[in-house]
């Protein structure tokens, strides 16, 4: 069993939703993604989205867009951020990690190399948004073998066939977008989202996590209703980008804490 299937097993158990937060390796500051990444375990973080930068995000809004520009002129790449896991997991080897990003730096650092060195340094589940799974079978055969999870995105347009191809080769979970646009729109509808959900697992046999347009506890209480997981990315990642290097690590563990308490109530 998976890192991430051996989590979301535990939640189910004890009757909890999973809280999954999204930031970009290297932003703000390039030294302390994994002081984040750490303090968000700490705080009730259940898995963490660590997107990959790329110059060209094109599902990711203006925040998340200027958090992978700030990233890149880093120097932040596929090498630094497997890196980050590979120290995260020096200290946490509990919280599963996905990455999340584009299918550039997968393809330039090479796609064999990737997976073999996404599950040596301890990577439980790659996104890789322009991915569409009709095209990557043989990548998600790949990913499995390594024992990461390859993970994909439905949408409110997915049809019945998407579904029924996402179900044949996805594990660990499915990333639901929960509206029509990019990462950080304000119009999430919860109804819909209602809606929806019961639609996917009827093909999907996966906890099904939901994203986009999540910004608050209140937002976050109702969408875990509805769902396994909550998916919180542009809200956290616009806190940060605010904060000091000092204090950065503790804001996102604040944040956090206070999301995963509207969960539990």
């Amino acid at each position: 069993m998976s890192r991430i299937a051996a989590t979301f097993e535990a939640l189910g158990a004890r009757g909890r939703k999973a809280l999954i937060p999204y930031v970009v390796a290297g932003d703000p500051y390039a030294d302390a993604t994994v002081d984040i990444m750490l303090a968000m375990a700490s705080a009730g973080a259940d898995v963490i989205e660590l997107g990959v930068p790329f110059s060209d995000p094109i599902a990711d809004g203006p925040v998340i867009q200027k958090a992978g520009e700030r990233a890149l002129a880093k120097g932040i790449g596929m090498p630094q951020v497997l890196a980050m896991v590979r120290q995260f997991r020096a200290t946490n080897q509990a919280t599963p990690i996905v990455l999340m990003g584009y299918a550039n730096p997968v393809e330039r650092y090479g796609v064999d190399r990737f997976v073999t060195d996404a599950g040596v340094v301890g990577v439980d589940g790659v996104l890789v948004v322009d991915y569409p799974p009709e095209e990557c079978e043989a990548f998600a055969a790949s990913l499995r073998a390594s024992a990461i999870d390859p993970i994909f995105l439905l949408a409110p347009t997915s049809t019945e066939q998407r579904m029924r191809h996402v179900a044949r080769i996805a594990s660990g979970y499915v990333y639901y977008v929960s509206l029509k646009g990019v990462t950080g729109a304000g119009h999430l509808d919860t109804a819909a989202v209602a809606v929806m959900v019961p639609r996917i697992k009827a093909f999907v046999k996966l906890p099904v996590g939901v994203g986009f347009g999540i910004r608050d506890a209140a937002t976050a209480r109702a969408v875990a209703d509805v769902s396994d997981a909550v998916v919180i990315g542009t809200a956290l990642v616009q806190l940060l980008e605010s904060r000091t290097r000092d204090n950065v690590a503790a804001a996102a563990g604040d944040f956090i804490a206070g999301i995963r308490a509207a969960l539990d109530s």
